[in-house]
């Protein structure tokens, strides 16, 4: 394809892309194909001669659109929001077009640098200490692996230059909240803790939040059965209803193990970019390192995920390989993105960040963030004033649990049933919610945060939530 080839089919797809975006409204939010029905509806084998750009987006619309679950839509409220703003889809744009090779400084230094400056714009607008500095992961579990790695470095001396863990004389133990998102067990598993030197330390029952006292205990249990604390991974923002671990009184006990923190806060993270939210961070710049998604709730196309370390030699030092090939004058002066994770290769993702702050503005970001968590507010006093409803958790952001409890319905019953009203829900198609596991039994999560959901949007919502209760009693 040359250049003027591309221009053409490029504007014809932007167009695709516009009217796309204008009818997700009209489209059932979950897909609603069966298995195999994309794989069935695809050509065998790879076509050997150029098909016309006309069929390729014919088939978009008629074969994979259909298989995707609508995250864009005002009534998506699911898992958690997953925006894609269209400012920053213009950056990914930008990025795959300049085409930058990020390896080294060397291969791109535009992309390192605009990687810089705006991870520096995030840490500035989030309130976070000047000793922070960021670097942009794929994903928030890359950079749970990346903190657990570090947080094992230091515990067994850098023991992977030498002969790893094998050689380690004390058990390395990692603890974390069982509210943890699941790529924290993943990460201990992958970084070669074992999964018996996991801990799930208590939570509060109301609040869900890590009890510091539980964690002392464990932490001292663990070292009196000669084993050593190396991380903690403390949740702000829990998966499943959005609570906030005492990062403060964490950060004090782990301390006195030389225990490394490392701060998920990947969905709630954008919450920080509001000044009346930082103090459900309160402690935050004693971790040693944080993760948050701009491509959740603050809506940067995925991938974009921010991970900050405050001892970057540390984490050099963990991740450092260079090969002759790659080596430059320059090595000494510049910062080199391939030793502060796992693969070597990076794509210009900062474009994205740059095209969304510029284009959008941050007061219109936070405007938005705003809107969400008065919509939560809204259906939280909503449920909670309805008879045989109740709100489960409390409602920090802008995630809601809440279930519907009717009179004589109790255990696997009640599951059944709010298992059948969340279901119900999916298949038709105006709404999607998450169904989740709380104390042993289902509630729902309702999960306010896509980029058009407006309050008409989370009012028809509670009226299908009631409606579709009812019918399936």
């Amino acid at each position: 394809m040359t250049p003027e080839e591309f221009r053409a089919a490029a504007h014809t797809l932007v167009d695709w892309v516009a009217d796309h975006r204008s009818r997700i409204p009209s489209l059932p939010v979950a897909s609603q194909v069966k298995p195999g029905e994309i794989r069935d509806a695809l050509p065998t084998h790879a076509p050997e001669q150029p098909e016309p750009l006309a069929d390729v987006l014919a088939d978009l619309d008629r074969i994979i659109v259909p298989g995707i679950t609508q995250t864009q839509h005002p009534g998506f409220y699911g898992w958690f929001p997953s925006n894609a703003g269209l400012a920053s889809l213009l950056g990914d744009i930008a990025s795959g077009g300049v085409a930058g090779l990020g390896i080294t400084w060397q291969s791109a230094p535009a992309l390192t640098e605009v990687e810089q400056v705006v991870t520096e714009w995030l840490r500035e607008l989030c309130g976070l200490a000047p000793e922070w500095k960021g670097a942009i992961q794929d994903t928030a579990s890359t950079g749970t692996l990346v903190a657990m790695i570090a947080g094992r470095e230091r515990a067994s001396e850098l023991s992977e230059h030498g002969a790893g863990l094998q050689a380690v004389a004390q058990p390395l133990v990692a603890y974390t909240s069982p509210q943890a998102h699941s790529s924290v067990p993943k990460a201990v598993l992958l970084a070669g803790f074992g999964s018996e030197n996991l801990r799930f330390v208590d939570v509060d029952p109301v609040a869900y939040a890590m009890l510091p006292d539980a964690l002392a205990a464990a932490m001292a249990a663990d070292v009196a059965a000669g084993k050593r604390p190396a991380i903690v991974v403390a949740a702000l923002g829990t998966t499943g209803t959005t609570a906030f671990d005492p990062v403060a009184e964490i950060v004090e006990i782990a301390s006195e193990y030389g225990a490394w923190v490392h701060v998920d806060a990947a969905m709630a993270g954008s919450a920080m970019l509001l000044p009346e939210c930082r103090h459900l961070f309160a402690g935050i710049d004693g971790a040693d390192s944080i993760g948050w998604n701009p491509h959740k709730w603050m809506g940067t196309i995925l991938d974009c995920s921010l991970l900050y370390v405050r001892d970057v030699d540390h984490l050099v030092r963990c991740m450092s390989t260079t090969p002759s090939y790659l080596r430059s004058a320059v090595d000494d002066d510049v910062v080199q993105y391939k030793d502060w994770g796992i693969p070597l290769g990076r794509r210009f993702r900062a474009l994205k960040l740059w095209f969304q702050l510029r284009l959008d503005g941050v007061e219109a970001i936070r405007a938005r963030l705003r809107r969400d968590l008065a919509n939560a507010q809204w259906l939280a006093d909503a449920v909670a004033a309805e008879p045989d409803w109740r709100v489960l958790a409390p409602v920090d952001l802008q995630t809601v649990c809440l279930r519907h409890e009717p009179p004589g319905l109790h255990g696997e019953a009640l599951d059944r049933h709010t298992l059948a009203w969340a279901d119900a829900i999916n298949a038709g198609g105006k709404a999607f919610v998450s169904p989740s596991l709380l104390d042993g039994r289902w509630m729902v999560r309702v999960s306010i945060g896509a980029e058009a959901t407006e309050r008409a949007d989370v009012q028809a919502l509670w009226e299908l939530l009631r409606a579709t209760a009812a019918s399936c009693r």
